[in-house]
């Protein structure tokens, strides 16, 4: 008895030309926005159009949410392009939520500490070298651990997540102000000692995620380290085979990724909060996973990407406080929008062949 072949089966797809590949997203756009609509319809009884509109309001409705939309959007930014090398090199970094505390640690160590201590201009350059060093050095620690023991990359940087939320809470104890208050509030808030500003309190974070972008597009794809690190990503025997020392290349690439993540760090506490608390990451940390891989790892598409996500997550916001929605209802909105966009992916990367058609070609 033979066995009976299944009607279909997925074919991986040839890279689709780019026209194709935005055409397909689009589609899964309209159609999330289709689904959207329906949902609302019999959920809320609202006008589909009012819900768009104030999805809309939420990112651009003023001044000020227009830049905080992209001052958000550069911070996600920022956090992704620190953990595409990582990627890219198939070690799975899922601590930037740890780097990123590190770095929010040491920035506000040196303000803490050091203020009327030494002139300002030493006090930033302090900052700028502790956060990024430490954010580093956070992610070493898995790395090294990863190129001589072979521990589990995935488990091991989110186990460091844990561990920096608890040293940044354990410090907010201590440097309480007042004592008693349970935060440390607004460091120098009276003389913005070791404030970092560059026009406006947004467009720091702005400024550094164009840099960059472009600094780490021309790292990957121009420098021989970004060669090695596609080379390990894609087998690391064979890079082991031409030469390539795959520990060296692992352990500094972790560095470049954690030390970006230190200087995410800095941002949040020297150049947009001011305060030290352990939700300054807000979940970026993984979010940026999800920029990173929707991406393909290409730096400049994580700019739509980030944008994306931001935007639909202030307008989520905006939902709830316009309509009087439960939060749970802009979640849903988003959930729906976020899975057809990921599902596109399936359709960009491989193809559904069907028994029949398959036996024509062969005809």
């Amino acid at each position: 008895m033979k066995n009976k072949e299944p009607l279909f089966h997925i074919v991986k797809r040839d890279d689709l030309p780019l026209t194709k590949v935005w055409a397909i997203r689009l589609i899964a756009i309209a159609l999330a926005l289709i689904l959207c609509s329906v949902v609302t319809v019999l959920l809320t009884k609202l006008n589909p159009l009012d819900v768009f509109n104030a999805v809309i309001k939420g990112a651009f409705g003023s001044k000020r949410k227009t830049w905080v939309t992209m001052q958000n959007t550069s911070v996600l930014l920022l956090i992704a392009l620190a953990v595409t090398p990582a990627f890219r090199m198939r070690f799975w970094n899922v601590g930037g939520e740890g780097q990123i505390l590190m770095g929010c640690w040491a920035a506000a160590a040196c303000m803490i500490t050091l203020t009327d201590k030494v002139p300002e201009w030493l006090l930033i350059v302090l900052m700028i070298v502790a956060s990024i060093v430490c954010g580093a050095l956070w992610a070493a620690i898995p790395a090294y651990f990863k190129a001589k023991w072979n521990t589990n990359d995935t488990l091991f940087t989110l186990m460091m997540n844990y561990i920096a939320t608890q040293l940044v809470a354990c410090f907010a104890i201590i440097w309480e102000n007042p004592k008693g208050s349970g935060t440390i509030g607004i460091i120098n808030n009276a003389s913005e000692f070791g404030w970092i500003q560059i026009g406006n309190k947004y467009l720091l974070p702005i400024i550094v995620a164009l840099v960059m972008t472009i600094a780490t597009y021309i790292y990957l794809n121009f420098t021989k380290h970004g060669y090695e690190i596609a080379v390990v990503g894609e087998s690391e025997r064979t890079a082991r085979y031409i030469g390539i020392k795959v520990e060296r290349v692992m352990i500094r690439t972790l560095l470049l990724s954690g030390g970006v993540c230190g200087l995410v760090g800095l941002i949040l506490v020297a150049g947009i909060n001011h305060t030290l608390t352990t939700t300054l990451a807000g979940g970026r940390g993984f979010t940026a996973v999800m920029v990173s891989w929707m991406s393909h790892f290409n730096p400049f598409t994580m700019i739509l990407t980030s944008f994306l996500l931001v935007f639909l997550n202030r307008g989520a916001s905006e939902i709830a406080t316009t309509f009087s929605l439960n939060t749970s209802f802009s979640d849903i909105l988003t959930g729906i929008i976020i899975f057809f966009i990921i599902g596109c992916e399936f359709f960009i990367r491989y193809r559904i062949s069907f028994h029949g058609n398959a036996k024509k070609r062969e005809g």
